[in-house]
């Protein structure tokens, strides 16, 4: 019969532990949560510094997404992420309508305390009311009422007057040039006949 010494057996238990632990934990995959993470997370906060309450929406767009609630002049909330541009910060809102717990504020109403936030994903998109709930007799309205449409006729044109045109230039040239030569049959037979005379009187 074996009888085993208290320090063997004690060493042999520290040893199964040891083994034990490298099995569970290799090289440190399975750890704990780590409080700091979550301390770092939550120490950031955001203040309300605008002159009125100011909404806090269901997502990082005042237009897509609904407002969920609303944050008095002075309120303080968690801060758990921004968006990707920076514009909006996510924050803890428990009294969110939509039951989420969550909340978007616009960053230029708020002041941040000093920390780190990291970019986080928004919500899906939801479409705006006045693109979902429209009035099918209001849509139907907006159809255009056919028209009887005209045949197009065709009317004969006017017939086509040319118009004359008397050369008043060639006439003028005619009568000038006519009157040139009796001008100078006249002048010519009057030289005829002093010259005749003159001749009588030598």
């Amino acid at each position: 019969m074996i009888h085993w010494k208290p320090t063997g057996l004690l060493i042999l238990l520290v040893i199964f532990f040891f083994f034990m632990m490298l099995t569970i934990v290799p090289g440190g995959t399975i750890q704990a949560e780590s409080p700091t993470a979550t301390l770092r997370a939550e120490s950031v906060f955001i203040t309300v510094t605008y002159i009125e309450p100011i909404n806090v929406r269901g997502g990082p767009n005042s237009v897509y997404y609904p407002i969920v609630g609303s944050l008095p002049i002075g309120a303080t909330a968690p801060a758990l992420g921004r968006s990707l541009a920076g514009e909006w910060i996510k924050i803890v809102f428990p009294e969110a309508s939509d039951g989420s717990g969550v909340g978007w504020v616009y960053v230029a109403l708020v002041t941040i305390s000093p920390g780190v936030l990291h970019v986080v994903e928004p919500p899906p998109t939801v479409m705006p009311s006045f693109f979902v709930t429209l009035n099918p007799a209001y849509a139907v309205s907006l159809q255009p009422e056919p028209t009887s449409t005209r045949l197009a006729t065709f009317t004969a044109p006017a017939p086509l007057s040319i118009p004359t045109y008397t050369n008043r230039i060639s006439e003028e040239r005619k009568f000038s040039s006519g009157g040139l030569i009796i001008i100078f049959l006249t002048v010519g037979g009057i030289g005829l006949l002093l010259s005749s005379r003159k001749r009588r009187r030598y």
